[in-house]
């Protein structure tokens, strides 16, 4: 394995090499992949345990406390060049060692230097006082301004080592840079920064920005749903939304009026923002239609509803960095609590040493008693984290914890012979095999739990 690769396992999407406890064939069942499964097995499933209120308080402790994620409505409203400098140039580290233009070109140095040039460093001023703008479409969020596939070998078609993350419609952010050919923008958001392609963000006033990221709205409950198709307005039509998207609405919207060429009474009616032709911020309405998963705001914080949420994964394709229009382990987390309103950092490396959750940390040294000992606590929507890796636990059965986890790395065994198979997506699996093998399993890697949602206690007598 290249030293790049080694680091890019490292940052909260690929799987290092531990033994998963996945099912023989003959002892798969089904029902394990239904949410319904779990949610009957853990007692009070349905209480909320986080109200509105606690929710929001959680969510300003993350933005306190936690260096990964920042506050936009706290600034930034002027930076120093040389803070910007140090920004870009920590993001956009040049690789070392053999890479891989995608259809197997080895990239030259030449290659390298243009996309060291491209970060424009040289035109960094002495102050910026940032751009503002709304995201208006699903946009990738690159280590260089630039849209090129690179990989560490010839063959692999699935990890984009210049892919990071990903912004969705309507989500806020600070510009502070600009490459040179002024086709890339470098953005701050809330829980990332890095280059965006120019053409993906609407630019307005900080006011209206923050105005529009304040407004309450719809929240997407669907893994992805898209607004209606309609010609009338093309940036529109079936944009693709993903779960935990919060979209400001007009619940009175008249019914006999219509958008787009369309009626309005059998769709909710979305305010959404587009560019215009010189790259400013205006907002269009758009349907989302009425069989699409939604909710008026975020869901309520119970843990059958996470369980709803992160079970309508299943099966999804990995995307190392929300590529291929998914998401990555840490991704899975953070859409699922998102749609409950509840903020997590991006990459895992973060989520699991945040100090903004009930956190439990897990020693080197801990003997393997020790660990099954913590791990006999957990509840569903408890997040587990291996070097590299989160997944969530649904339930326990048998006294061993389950989890559901978006794996490209890992493989699960398939038959009792112990022959493995990739998996490459979202799965439900024993966390702990049901036979040792020579290589050690997630419980001897274990480094830390995080409890997003608390355990209250029985609720009070009558």
């Amino acid at each position: 394995m290249t030293p790049l690769r080694i680091f890019l396992l490292s940052l909260a999407t690929a799987v290092p090499a531990i033994v998963w406890g996945g099912p023989p064939h003959h002892d798969w069942h089904p029902e394990r992949l239904q949410a319904d499964y779990w949610i009957a097995r853990w007692p009070d499933a349905d209480r909320v345990v986080l109200d509105a209120g606690a929710v929001a308080a959680g969510n300003a402790r993350l933005m306190a406390e936690d260096t990964s994620v920042r506050d936009l409505t706290l600034g930034p409203l002027r930076l120093s060049g040389a803070v910007v400098e140090r920004m870009v140039t920590a993001r956009s580290k040049l690789p070392t060692g053999s890479l891989f233009i995608a259809g197997g070109r080895e990239v030259l140095e030449a290659d390298r230097q243009s996309w060291h040039n491209s970060l424009a460093i040289d035109t960094i001023p002495a102050e910026i006082e940032p751009r503002w703008g709304l995201v208006v479409h699903r946009a990738a969020v690159r280590r260089f301004p630039t849209a090129t596939r690179v990989s560490t070998t010839s063959d692999d078609t699935d990890i984009d080592c210049f892919q990071e993350s990903a912004l969705f419609p309507g989500m806020p952010v600070a510009i502070v840079h600009t490459s040179r050919d002024g086709r890339w923008a470098y953005v701050l958001a809330s829980n990332y920064d890095g280059w965006v392609a120019d053409e993906s963000i609407a630019c307005g006033s900080r006011e209206k920005v923050l105005d529009y990221a304040s407004r309450p709205g719809r929240m997407i409950t669907a893994a992805q749903a898209r607004t209606v198709f309609t010609p009338a307005e093309p940036t529109l039509s079936q944009l693709l939304l993903d779960m935990g998207t919060l979209v400001p609405d007009e619940p009175d919207w008249p019914r006999d009026k219509g958008v787009n060429g369309q009626g309005s009474v059998a769709a909710h009616v979305l305010m959404l923002p587009v560019r215009d032709a010189s790259g400013q911020l205006a907002l269009r309405p758009a349907l989302l239609p009425w069989a699409a998963d939604s909710h008026p705001g975020p869901l309520p914080a119970s843990r059958a509803n996470l369980l709803r949420q992160v079970f309508k994964f299943v099966g999804e394709r990995y995307g190392w960095g929300s590529d291929f229009e998914a998401r990555d382990c840490s991704g899975l987390a953070c859409d699922a609590y998102r749609s409950l309103g509840i903020l997590l950092p991006r990459n895992s490396r973060d989520q699991a040493v945040s100090p903004a959750f009930e956190r439990t940390g897990i020693g080197a040294d801990w003997g393997r008693a020790r660990r099954l000992a913590v791990l006999a606590t957990t509840a569903p929507g408890d997040l587990l984290y291996v070097p590299g890796h989160v997944m969530m636990v649904v339930g326990h059965e048998s006294g061993v914890p389950w989890i559901i986890h978006d794996t490209h790395e890992g493989r699960d065994s398939v038959a009792d012979t112990g022959s493995r198979g990739m998996t490459n997506g979202v799965v439900v699996v024993p966390l702990i095999p049901s036979s040792r093998s020579n290589g050690p399993d997630a419980v001897e890697q274990l480094t830390a739990v995080q409890r997003v949602l608390p355990v209250p206690g029985p609720p009070a007598a009558p």
